[in-house]
C-alpha cells in the first residue's frame, strides 16, 4: 500500500559535504526539497519569530550596522561556547522546524511529489531526524571537510575544525542513515549515486513499510 502522502526524507551530513548539492540533484529527479538553513536565515530577521528572543539572549553586540542579526559574529560567539550555541539551538530551532514543515508539505502538494526533502545539518543533534521516513546522509573525509570550510568561508583550519566538532560525530549520523552519499570523488559519481538513492526513495514511497510519515 502507498503512504498517504509523500515519503518524508531527512538529509543531513557533515558541515561542508555536499548537502545542497545533493538536494539540488534530488530536487531535479522531482524530489519536493526545503532548505532548513534558509528558513533559519528568515525566521532570525527583524520581525522574524526568533529575532527577538536571539537579540535579548545576545545582545545588540550580535547585531550589524543595519540592526539585522550578524550571523558571521553570531557564529564566532557559539562556536566558541557550547552552552551558548545550545541556547541559541534551543530558541531557533522550534522556529525553524515548525515552518519547514509548513513549506514541505506545501510544497509536495504543489508538485504532486512522492518524495519530499527536508535538508538540514542538525537533524540528528536535535533528535528531529526521528520525525522523518527515511535519513540520508552526505558524508566526506574530514581532510575534505576542512579543505571546503576553509575555501569556502575563509577560515583557518583551526576554526574549522571548531565547526566540525561542533556537529555530532559524521560516523553517528552514517550510522543512523537508511542511505548514505559519499561526495570525495568527482561531482558526477556524486550525481550517479544521488539519483540511484532518490529510485530507491521512490520506490520505497510506494512500498507497504514506508510508514505514515512524520511531519504531520
Amino acid at each position: 500500500m502507498p503512504t498517504a502522502g509523500p515519503l518524508r526524507v531527512g538529509l543531513t551530513g557533515g558541515i561542508a559535504c555536499g548537502k545542497s548539492t545533493v538536494a539540488a540533484i534530488l530536487a531535479d529527479c522531482g524530489a519536493a526539497v526545503v532548505d532548513a538553513d534558509a528558513v533559519a536565515h528568515e525566521v532570525i530577521e527583524p520581525g522574524g519569530p526568533a529575532f527577538d528572543e536571539v537579540v535579548a539572549r545576545f545582545g545588540r553586540e550580535a547585531l550589524d550596522a543595519d540592526g539585522r542579526i550578524d550571523r558571521a559574529r553570531l557564529g564566532g560567539i557559539v562556536f566558541a561556547d557550547a552552552a551558548a550555541r545550545r541556547e541559541l539551538e534551543a530558541i531557533v530551532h522550534p522556529h525553524v522546524l515548525r515552518e519547514s514543515r509548513r513549506r514541505l508539505d506545501e510544497r509536495a502538494r504543489g508538485l504532486g511529489a512522492r518524495v519530499a526533502v527536508l535538508e538540514a545539518a542538525l537533524l540528528v543533534e536535535t533528535g528531529a531526524w526521528r520525525e522523518f521516513d527515511r535519513l540520508v546522509v552526505v558524508a566526506c573525509s574530514r581532510r575534505a571537510q576542512i579543505e571546503r570550510i576553509v575555501g569556502r568561508d575563509g577560515l583557518d583550519q583551526a576554526e574549522a575544525q571548531q565547526r566540525i566538532d561542533a556537529q555530532a560525530p559524521l560516523a553517528r549520523k552514517t550510522a543512523l542513515a537508511d542511505h548514505v552519499i559519499r561526495t570525495d570523488g568527482p561531482i558526477e559519481r556524486t550525481r550517479r549515486r544521488a539519483r540511484e538513492v532518490y529510485e530507491e526513495l521512490l520506490a520505497e514511497a510506494g512500498s507497504a513499510d514506508a510508514g505514515p510519515g512524520g511531519l504531520a
